[in-house]
Parts: C-alpha cells; sequence; structure tokens
C-alpha cells in the first residue's frame, strides 16, 4: 500500500528544509565529490577491468595510491602497508559501486576481475547528473549493507540509522576529533571511516583533515553538518519510519525501496526520472561443472542446469559417501557482493535448495560456494564453478567426473567406539 504522505503531500518538512532541498544544485561539481570521484573509479577499472583479490574482491593493494590520487580531494595516510579500508573514500566508493551493480566479478581462482557491465554502463551513460547522484544515493540507503566490504553490521543497524545516530552526536558547532582521544577511537568504529566519508562525498558533511600521524591513517580534525545533509536526513526519516517502507521491507524487493524513494525525492528533484536499469538474470543452461573440496581432497561433478540444488546436494554427499541425515546451507556472493544463502528444504527460512533451479542462480565460472553440511558437525565444503558446458539432453542427473583423495569418516568418533 502507498504511503499517501509520501506521494502527494510535502507538509512534512518545514519550509526552510523544503526550500534548501528545491534549491540544491546537483551538477558534476556537487554536492560532494561523489560523481566527479566515481567516474575515477570507472576510468580506473576500465573497459579490460581490473584484477581483485581476497574474499571481497578488493581493489589491487599496489594500485590503491594511484587511485587516491585521482580522487578530487585525496587524503593524507603514513601507513607502511595500507589496505583499502585505509583509503576510506575509496572504501565507501566501492561498496556503493558493487551496490549499484555496474560491476561484476570473473575469472578463476586467484585471476579474479572485476569487470563494468556494459548494458548497465549504457544505462548509466543516459542518466544526468541528478539522477546519477540519487542512483549511488538510493544504492548505499537500500543495497549498502557493510558486508559488501567485510565490515560487521548489526541486526537493526542500516545506513540510514547509522547516519541518523550520528547526525544526533554532531553539535551545530561541530564535532571536534583529532585531540580528543575517545572521539578519536569511537569514530572509526561508529558511524565507521567509511560511512563518514561517504557522508562526505555525498555533500552531508563538511571535514576539516587532520595532519596524518605514523601508523594512525586518515585523520579527522572536525566534522560539520550541511544545510542539505539535515534537510534530506528529514526527508530520509520521514520515509524510513513509514508504513510504506516498512511494508517493501519485509516484501524482500529492493525494487520496490527503491521506486519509492525515488517518488519522494522527484517533487524536490524534478530531473529525477530516470532510474539504473540492471537486467534481469537470465537462466544458465548448460551442464555446470563444479570442483567440491573438503581440505585437499576434492571431487569434480557436473550437472545439469534443470536440476536443483538439492540433487546436487545429494550428488556432493554421495560423492564424499556421507548419509543424509542432517540440515544443509549453500552460500554464495551475488553480483552486487552480497551473500545469498539457499536451505535444505526442512529448514525455518527460504528459498530452499529443492525449489532453485542450478541454472538460476546465473553463475559465472569462477564462482565461489559454500556447501555447510550438518549444523553441528559443520562440514565445510568449499565448491566452485569451473565451467558451464553445453546443455547434453544424454546426462540425466549429476555425474561425478573426477576424484582425488580418499573421504574422511563422517562419525570418526562414533566408528572408534
Amino acid at each position: 500500500m502507498k504511503n499517501k504522505d509520501n506521494a502527494n503531500s510535502t507538509s512534512f518538512l518545514s519550509t526552510k528544509n523544503q526550500q534548501i532541498l528545491r534549491k540544491q544544485v546537483i551538477d558534476d561539481d556537487g554536492p560532494g565529490t561523489v560523481l566527479h570521484d566515481f567516474e575515477k573509479i570507472l576510468d580506473f577499472i576500465g573497459p579490460d577491468g581490473v584484477g581483485v583479490s581476497g574474499k571481497y574482491n578488493f581493489f589491487p593493494l599496489k594500485l590503491l595510491p594511484q587511485l587516491n590520487a585521482q580522487m578530487k580531494h585525496p587524503i593524507a595516510i603514513d601507513l607502511k602497508r595500507p589496505v583499502q579500508k585505509s583509503y576510506p573514500h575509496i572504501n565507501g566508493l566501492y561498496l556503493v559501486l558493487r551496490a549499484s551493480g555496474i560491476v561484476m566479478i570473473e575469472g578463476l581462482g586467484s585471476k579474479q576481475t572485476m569487470v563494468i557491465d556494459k548494458a548497465v554502463l549504457q544505462s548509466w551513460q543516459t542518466l544526468n547528473p541528478v539522477e546519477r547522484y540519487f542512483t549511488l544515493f538510493e544504492s548505499w540507503m537500500v543495497k549498502g549493507n557493510p558486508e559488501i566490504i567485510g565490515e560487521h553490521a548489526g541486526f537493526v543497524d542500516t545506513p540510514f540509522t547509522t547516519w541518523v545516530q550520528f547526525f544526533k552526536r554532531i553539535p551545530k558547532k561541530g564535532l571536534k576529533v583529532a585531540g580528543d582521544k575517545e572521539e578519536e577511537t569511537l569514530i572509526i568504529y561508529f558511524p565507521g571511516l567509511y560511512t563518514l566519508a561517504l557522508l562526505d562525498l555525498f555533500g552531508l558533511v563538511t571535514l576539516q583533515h587532520a595532519e596524518p600521524e605514523k601508523g594512525k591513517g586518515w585523520r579527522i580534525a572536525r566534522v560539520n553538518r550541511t544545510p542539505l545533509g539535515d534537510a534530506l536526513l528529514a526527508l530520509m526519516t520521514h520515509y524510513f519510519t513509514s508504513e510504506d517502507y516498512y511494508h517493501n521491507k519485509f516484501s524482500g524487493e529492493d525494487e520496490l525501496l527503491l521506486s519509492s524513494l525515488q517518488s519522494i525525492l522527484q517533487p524536490f528533484f524534478p530531473k529525477r526520472r530516470n532510474r539504473l536499469v540492471i537486467p534481469e538474470a537470465e537462466f544458465q543452461d548448460g551442464i555446470h561443472v563444479f570442483k567440491v573440496s573438503l581440505g585437499r581432497i576434492w571431487r569434480r561433478i557436473a550437472i545439469p542446469a534443470k536440476m536443483v540444488l538439492d540433487t546436487f546436494s545429494s550428488s556432493i554427499l554421495d560423492a564424499f559417501d556421507f548419509d543424509y541425515d542432517h540440515l544443509y546451507m549453500f552460500s554464495y556472493r551475488n553480483r552486487f557482493g552480497m551473500l545469498e544463502h539457499i536451505n535444505h528444504p526442512y529448514a525455518d527460512e527460504p528459498p530452499y535448495a529443492s525449489e532453485v533451479l542450478i541454472g538460476e542462480l546465473s553463475l559465472k565460472p569462477g564462482t565461489a560456494m559454500r556447501y555447510l553440511y550438518d549444523f553441528g558437525d559443520n562440514w565445510e565444503f568449499a565448491v566452485k564453478l569451473e565451467c558451464i558446458d553445453p546443455a547434453d539432453e544424454t546426462i540425466k542427473g549429476p555425474v561425478m567426473l573426477e576424484s582425488h583423495g580418499e573421504a574422511p569418516e563422517q562419525y570418526p568418533e562414533w566408528d572408534e567406539y
């Protein structure tokens, strides 16, 4: 059900905040540097993509200083071995980049590459600066889960709630950070340096930088809220505490949330008409060849795309001579960098492995999954899609192509007893 206040009225905002929003100019030069710096990120990835590494597919360490230098306001740090989170603006942009769906991860093993989806890039290039700004802003608000960059988020923590709570800590005269040992420590964890950087990138705060100290990384002298930050937060508060939001949130459809955000922004930003188009995932037909590993022991299994994941689970257990007596869960990262879980048919929460076809996952060769079997003993199998061969009607079910190493005893202590 649509919230009528959102759709038909702006009376919930003060006259001052309405004026601030309506008069705000959004172009390639502001507010903040998000559009300038995001384009530099896209240029950095380039048409051939860029090699990424680690569990979260971060940018290569050796190229981070080069990328930092291309930001409109490079930050100074004094660290011997900086990592991606040492550059909070780059880390924040990476979060928004993945959440937007403009990029994908391809490749096998250690040779994984972040590439720009050409169809999505074409859609991005048709957007005007207002549409681009709010595309990135809404991606952060709706899909910007800290898990994308390996950060922990509590059950009720969202980018919006973190923004609200942090603004409550900032006095009208600004928040002094450098020199206040308690605040210097607190701000690292709440709101977190990447969140602070995103607030800066979107022009919602202004920052005074402090001189770096050896081994301490990015330092902040003072944080001030901006009029845009206060006005936009008031607008977002109305939406994120509305029935409309909770209805859309519990539907599990991010597109409904994005559409609703657009509807409340448009009265103030009439140029906000179009949205970024992400192609719907297509069924990936063919014979999927997986390497399933348990430590140094592995099996290579081929399975048709039209088989359900529950059948794949059975083939794994058969390949390692395990019984079927326990629950399991498949986990993998989707194109947005978020973990997806597909559960045993008898688990409490969907989606269920008996209802999801292999080809519906739209996996790319190189995609890694985790198969966790028996939540008591926690048998954790590493599953990697090696290739997708053409469909073959003669292959009716899973086939084990290769076996390496002797499978462990499923219940070694019981056997010894």
